[in-house]
């Protein structure tokens, strides 16, 4: 009994639950320790609104990774057409556009006096289309992006406050005091001892620094995409749209691998906060 009697005084003082009597320590203990579960439910429920969050980034990005991929093709298709557009006539640039498709077109024809032929017409018919999905397609990928960034920025203010606070390691430390009860919450509290708490809190850490990783290279994706796709740069140099596009490309990868670590750790912590309130429900069951 005597290491029983010790456990108890220890317990006590843990809890801040100082008395002339066991009664009224145990009255103490309940009042300062049965709503550990509750914490640690609020915890858990956070954890999977943000695994929802940073699942969505991570689609999204996926998303904004494969409409870029996409649209890379689209654009060599348009490199073939506007080199099959021009043979023959001279070329007016470099990196010819669209634009200088079309001036070459109207200064040949102006020069040998004959009208566009169906070939060139045809030309420049799935010019304009395969531009314009082009442009449809940078406009996606750049909202995509702008939606993923959102949800990481999200994920990472959840993430760094969903965290067990000093106060709540502090209770989940003690064990329950009764001596009608002793055996039974012995048996049950001391579980605590096996608890690790500070998984909870590495997790929260790895999903916040995961989704401030996606949310960096989310901004960074945005704005590059908006900037290739912007109607000064389509209408400018081409090498430079293509590197503007390939960057994009690489920050929308980026993300969506950010925003799955980000994921993977938010749904690691909801279990580990599973575990820990198994513990808590049974510690507090033999408190009542």
């Amino acid at each position: 009994m005597s290491k029983l009697l010790s456990f108890f005084i220890i317990s006590m003082f843990a809890c801040g639950a100082y008395a002339d009597d066991f009664g009224t320590a145990m009255t103490n203990v309940k009042n300062n320790c049965s709503n550990i579960s509750g914490d640690l439910n609020d915890l858990k429920k956070m954890a999977g609104i943000n695994t929802a969050i940073t699942g969505v980034g991570t689609a999204t990005a996926i998303g904004a990774t494969a409409v870029g991929i996409a649209k890379s093709s689209v654009d060599e298709e348009i490199e073939n057409i506007i080199q099959k557009a021009l043979e023959g006539k001279t070329k007016p640039a470099e990196n010819p556009n669209e634009k200088d498709v079309k001036d070459a077109i109207d200064a040949y024809f102006k020069e040998s006096s004959k009208s566009a032929n169906d070939t060139d017409t045809q030309n420049l018919d799935e010019l304009a289309e395969k531009s314009e999905k082009s442009k449809n397609l940078g406009n996606w990928r750049t909202g995509l992006l702008g939606a993923s960034t959102a949800t990481n920025v999200a994920g990472a203010v959840i993430a760094g406050n969903n965290k067990v606070d000093d106060d709540l390691q502090t209770k989940a430390r003690m064990d329950g005091i009764d001596v009608t009860q002793a055996q039974k919450i012995v048996s049950a509290c001391s579980k605590w001892e096996e608890a690790d708490l500070s998984k909870v809190n590495d997790r929260a850490k790895g999903a916040m620094i995961s989704s401030i990783v996606g949310a960096t290279t989310g901004i960074a994706g945005t704005v590059t995409s908006a900037v290739a796709n912007s109607d000064k740069t389509r209408a400018g140099d081409k090498d430079t749209e293509k590197n503007l596009n390939t960057t994009s490309n690489i920050l929308a990868g980026g993300t969506t691998i950010a925003s799955g670590v980000a994921t993977a750790f938010n749904a690691t912590q909801i279990s580990a906060v599973k575990k820990i309130v198994t513990i808590a429900e049974e510690c507090e069951e033999t408190l009542k």
